[in-house]
């Protein structure tokens, strides 16, 4: 058990699991909102700046989550140039002017010496990780709050949240901006991996980036048309990147994170089905688990690890169930637990 044990934990450090687990402490949490100062708004915001020319996923989506996200953007202006001076004139400049002052509402990353990070994890921010960082605590909350959600624990809730979606939604986009790839190339080649086959091409950063002009489309020989024809395709990819953004976080608003009190129950019944707490029972229905286990697992550093996750196919009467080894390698299941007959007797509805 103590080897078993060994490597799951180090397996979910080698896959980044810690973070989710780290982000339910007081210390990180805290830590988190240190970090990070909620930009104040003085009334409403008349335009939003950012660079003209090829676009990119980054501003892309920065642009959608102050528009579409805090009120006091609803009806800003878009501005894409490179110009100082318009943009200067500016209320909030994105991805352009090579200055990030919060207090200013500037968010550029391009500029030397740049090395701000989201609380707990290793990317480098892009224009879609600093509005985030500074904004998106206050969208996940205005989410919640659309479900009723309101009290103190629900303050620690937006923050998981927060998280949750900088790490499976944001974070990527921080990446690809930045030119970091999720394997570290040098590894990947020790180890002699290459592509069977092509994934596609698809990427949220691909998606985005397929809006821009091509090389041979007509262009207006009028320079204002041309513009307003390029600031038209932005619009259209900021609508797109955003709608994959609302999708994500309506999932893990409305079914990921009711998820945890279900796992919560099942997690502090595991041992009524095995002294040693290695079976876990999700009554009802399944439901989103992995994240949830693992994060309650590393809170309750005493407790042995969960080898398997039995659930129902269906919430009704009478439903097949199902069993998910989890697990570093296949292991064999014990025999105590492949007789069909105390398979039936552990799955029977109590």
């Amino acid at each position: 058990m103590t080897a078993v044990r060994w490597q799951l934990r180090a397996t979910r450090r080698l896959a980044y699991l810690i973070p989710v687990a780290c982000m339910l402490r007081a210390g990180l949490t805290k830590m988190a909102e240190s970090v990070t100062k909620r930009v104040k708004l003085n009334g409403v915001v008349d335009k939003i700046g950012t660079h003209n020319g090829h676009f990119h996923a980054d501003e892309a989506l920065a642009v959608y989550l102050l528009r579409k996200h805090i009120p006091a953007y609803a009806d800003a202006r878009l501005v894409r140039t490179r110009d100082p001076a318009l943009l200067a004139s500016c209320h909030t400049v994105v991805d352009v002017g090579g200055e990030y002052d919060p207090a200013r509402y500037r968010f550029d990353h391009h500029q030397r010496g740049f090395a701000t990070v989201f609380p707990g994890r290793p990317t480098k921010l892009s224009s879609a990780g600093l509005v985030y960082l500074h904004f998106g605590r206050e969208i996940v909350e205005r989410r919640l709050a659309r479900d009723g959600a309101s009290g103190p624990a629900d303050g620690e809730l937006a923050g998981l949240l927060w998280r949750k979606i900088y790490e499976g939604f944001v974070e990527a986009l921080d990446a690809h901006d930045n030119g970091i790839s999720a394997y570290d190339p040098a590894a990947v080649e020790t180890a002699g991996l290459e592509k069977r086959f092509s994934e596609g091409g698809f990427t949220l950063g691909a998606m985005v980036g397929r809006f821009n002009l091509n090389w041979n489309d007509a262009r207006p020989d009028d320079a204002a048309e041309a513009q307003a024809l390029e600031d038209g395709r932005f619009e259209q990819a900021s609508q797109r990147i955003g709608e994959e953004f609302d999708r994500e976080l309506d999932y893990y608003a409305r079914a990921w994170l009711p998820a945890r009190s279900l796992v919560a129950d099942a997690f502090a019944l595991r041992k009524k089905y095995d002294s040693q707490g290695r079976i876990m029972v999700m009554q009802g229905q399944s439901a989103p688990w992995k994240d949830h286990l693992y994060s309650l697992e590393e809170a309750d550093a005493d407790s042995g690890p969960v080898l398997y996750v039995l659930y129902p196919e269906k919430p009704l009467p009478g439903a097949k169930w199902r069993i998910q080894p989890r697990v570093v390698e296949n292991l064999v299941l014990p025999k105590v637990f492949r007789d069909s007959e105390a398979m039936e007797t552990l799955c029977r509805p109590v």
